[in-house]
């Protein structure tokens, strides 16, 4: 793949070093992303930089974003970012395309740990992002005593009265808690464990008080208006809130059954209108400046070693850094392949029915 610099992008754009084009049309990237996941300034920034136009289409989860590339969108997006569990079936069913590592030329900037990771072994087709914990979102006022696991939501005495939601997604979280609660573990593999977390859910959903499957960010969000008094939450999503003002009521915790620590990454899809620019782009993001600039906007922790002295705010709390003790009980979840993730979706698609 052949990468233009960004001066060479621009002078494209300005019909310069190409005297049959008069005026070439401003170079755009296409950014598919989770939604209030980048800073404004960020894009303004790189758009300056390159001489460009960034368009940016937000969606709620990883299902939504594969289903929109299923559909045509990896030849209408440069840039994806989807979670680490993801990157393999994308991989799998030709969705995202090899990264020419020659250009990525801020790699090292990443801390060692978030490199050569086992679901994309030498970070060929994606490179991470930000990371973070799933736990679980409530108000104090209307859910009493301390509560620590994931029978907040599935434990009917835990709450018996307040509307919760659980989220809709992809399934992997949603199954991972039950069969946590269960006693099977976050990471549960096996199908008799996948069906009785599936069949816990469904009961669930008979409760009086389930309000619905909603997205981890609306649940934030439905939370902060008072909609609902319970539901699984990203720290990130807790923490943008919490540096606002706006949700100092509400309490996040990690369930002691275990959750999940997650690294969300950058991708360019197989067909990308301007794979280069997405090249640029992703490049961009590595920059220590600009790595610690995307933290302190959206208060999720960074995979970049080099902007560490730069991060502000809450992010050195605990609510964004665990504890020692909280991330023995953290998993990253383990990718599904093949027949296993075909059988996985159709469980999940029958607890939405």
């Amino acid at each position: 793949m052949k990468l233009l610099s960004c001066l060479a992008v621009g002078a494209l754009a300005l019909g310069l070093g190409a005297p049959q084009i008069a005026r070439a049309e401003t170079p755009t990237l296409n950014l598919f992303i989770w939604s209030d996941y980048i800073d404004p300034a960020l894009i303004t920034k790189f758009e300056k930089q390159c001489n460009c136009k960034v368009v940016e289409t937000d969606y709620e989860s990883n299902a939504e974003m594969e289903a929109k590339l299923r559909a045509g969108g990896d030849a209408q997006y440069d840039v994806v970012v989807p979670s680490s569990y993801y990157v393999p079936e994308l991989e799998d069913e030709g969705l995202i395309q090899p990264l020419d590592h020659g250009k990525l030329t801020n790699f090292s900037n990443l801390a060692a740990r978030f490199q050569n990771p086992t679901y994309d072994p030498g970070d060929k087709y994606s490179i991470p992002y930000q990371w973070g914990t799933t736990g679980i979102l409530y108000d104090p006022a209307k859910i009493k005593g301390n509560p620590d696991g994931w029978g907040l939501l599935f434990d009917p005495k835990e709450n018996p009265n307040y509307p919760f939601v659980i989220p809709k997604g992809e399934g992997r979280d949603q199954i991972g808690a039950a069969c946590a609660y269960l006693g099977y573990g976050f990471n549960c593999a096996e199908k008799s464990q996948w069906i009785a977390a599936a069949k816990l859910i469904e009961q669930t959903k008979k409760r009086p008080n389930f309000a619905g499957f909603v997205d981890e960010t609306p649940t934030r969000d439905q939370e902060k208006s008072g909609l609902v008094a319970a539901g699984m939450a990203y720290n990130g999503d807790v923490g943008q809130c919490v540096a606002d003002g706006s949700c100092t009521k509400l309490k996040f915790y990690l369930p002691k059954e275990g959750s999940e620590i997650w690294v969300d990454t950058m991708a360019i899809p197989a067909k990308a209108p301007h794979p280069e620019l997405g090249l640029e782009f992703i490049n961009f993001i590595l920059d220590a400046n600009n790595g610690a600039d995307l933290s302190n906007f959206n208060q999720y922790a960074s995979p970049n070693a080099a902007s560490q002295k730069q991060l502000t705010g809450i992010m050195a709390s605990d609510l964004i850094n665990p504890s020692d003790a909280e991330m023995k009980n953290l998993v990253f979840l383990a990718p599904l392949r093949g027949a296993k993730y075909k059988l996985f979706n159709q469980i999940w698609t029958s607890v939405l029915q």
